[in-house]
């Protein structure tokens, strides 16, 4: 859409549909006063088209409103704010394309009850800002959005993977190597690659590698490891192969210019996951280790270690499998950080297939429950020194009943100094699950009962607890008032 030339148009329709609606007049009405089409006068509405003076003119003499005022571009109050937004292009932001949502849907929602969307985008906005929403932040849950609805598994990717594959004869069934990656990007795509210590700047110090579009110069730094090296060689290779050109230049990410770059980066890093974790090889390996009956933490970790990824990686591959491959689409996916000294932990990635999983992220500043193993195996990393902890549980919430099988790993961030973080990943127990998982009922799995935050938590003489269950005891308070406050209304009624 073109913002400026289609929002006079919009403005336009949707002053003429305000005042039309004001005169109590349909848009047959209209149509039969002015000799003018119906469908002409509601695409003028819907913002489509802009009349002629000549039948402005005929629209102000029939609506009884001055030439001026309807082509001006200042709204009323009822309008000013749904103009602000018009007039903002936040519309080609939102990734509306991705739902099956069609720019003019919206329009004729606004302009169907334009106080009534006020009040709800008004109300949106509030909360954006109550919880300091950040563009970046919208797009990523946009994105999440969409990951959910497809269970996070892409047919289109996972087949480009292998079509890759059989152009560069590479085997699927053996482990690509960071030379042979290094090699594609060279000889294939053109590219120079540079390490550079880029710790020697101080700003580039979070950073991973820079990627130069001019001179198609990959500059990784010198101290990331192998898995870390091959992930972005993967992606840049995806970026290559896919045809991707609106991308991110740096690992991580500093910011995104739209949202095409924020879907295009899931692209990659995707096609990169596929392409260092592929599918049939890991089914294998998963269909492997779902048959012991007592298996030992270091199994699963050497499962992991198999592969030359991080943890992340593949724990993220596994909500690509895991509701495609085992038909196991209630689960979860969590990356929480702690940096070293302080009392905090926080959610900074998530993940929801199917359904709204336990746990969640809170942004009420509540704690998140320290019995859960995401913080302890954050807790036991830093109490042992160990560059990889992992451990598993049984999570039982107390306050739904609901439980899950949750995997966790923790190890440094690589991006940021004295911070510990955790990727987990958390099944709900069901008894089709208890199939596939055969080791649950032979119970080698600690179960622990669990709850969200501390401040909602239901368990009693919790030894872990960061902070009273003030939340649930002033919802258990305001449900017996209103008890009372019933039992008074049928006592005089």
């Amino acid at each position: 859409m073109d913002i400026e030339k289609d929002y006079i148009k919009l403005i336009f329709g949707l002053k003429l549909r305000q005042v039309r609606t004001q005169k109590n007049l349909s848009l047959f009405g209209l149509a039969k006063l002015t000799n003018l089409s119906k469908s002409y006068l509601n695409e003028i509405e819907k913002g489509k088209k802009y009349p002629k003076t000549d039948k402005i003119l005929l629209l102000c003499e029939n609506l009884d409103i001055s030439y001026d005022q309807m082509v001006s571009l200042k709204l009323d109050n009822n309008l000013a704010p749904i103009g602000e937004i018009l007039k903002s292009g936040i519309l080609k932001e939102i990734p509306l394309e991705l739902f099956g949502i069609h720019e003019n849907d919206l329009i004729d929602i606004i302009a169907n009850a334009p106080a009534k969307v006020n009040a709800f985008i008004s109300t949106i906005i509030e909360i954006a800002q109550h919880y300091n929403l950040s563009r970046e932040s919208f797009f990523l849950a946009s994105l999440r959005s969409y990951q959910e609805a497809h269970t996070n598994y892409f047919e289109d990717l996972e087949n480009k993977v292998v079509a890759f594959s059989k152009s560069f004869q590479i085997n699927l069934e053996n482990q690509i190597s960071t030379l042979e990656l290094s090699a594609i990007l060279k000889e294939e795509y053109g590219y120079t690659i540079k390490e550079l210590l880029f710790k020697d700047q101080e700003a580039l110090g979070d950073l991973r590698s820079i990627y130069v579009p001019k001179s198609k110069t990959l500059l990784l730094s010198k101290e990331i490891d192998d898995p870390q090296r091959a992930f972005i060689l993967a992606k840049e290779i995806a970026y290559n192969y896919l045809e991707i050109t609106d991308r991110l230049l740096t690992f991580s990410w500093i910011k995104f210019d739209n949202f095409d770059q924020v879907l295009h980066n899931f692209y990659a890093s995707y096609f990169a996951g596929a392409l260092l974790l592929p599918r049939k090889l890991l089914i294998d390996d998963i269909n492997l280790f779902l048959t012991k009956e007592q298996p030992r933490p270091e199994e699963f970790v050497a499962l992991i270690e198999k592969f030359n990824v991080s943890p992340e990686s593949f724990y993220q591959r596994l909500t690509n499998l895991l509701p495609k491959d085992f038909h196991l689409k209630n689960l979860f996916f969590l990356r929480m950080s702690h940096h070293i000294g302080s009392g905090t932990y926080q959610i900074k990635k998530e993940l929801h297939i199917t359904n709204q999983q336990e746990p969640h992220a809170n942004e009420m500043n509540e704690h998140y429950c320290r019995r859960w193993v995401s913080i302890k195996t954050i807790d036991e990393a830093i109490k042992q020194n160990k560059a990889h902890f992992f451990d598993a549980q049984i999570s039982s919430y107390e306050n739904s009943g609901n439980e899950y099988l949750v995997f966790s790993s923790a190890t440094k961030d690589p991006f940021v100094e004295n911070c510990i973080r955790s990727i987990s990943v958390g099944i709900l127990i069901t008894p089709a699950m208890k199939k596939k998982f055969k080791f649950i009922e032979a119970k080698p799995v600690v179960k622990q009962i669990v709850g969200v935050t501390c401040e909602t938590c239901a368990v009693k003489n919790c030894m872990e607890r960061a902070s009273p269950p003030t939340q649930l005891e002033n919802k258990k308070r305001h449900e017996n008032t209103d008890l009372v406050v019933q039992q008074y209304i049928a006592k005089y009624s």
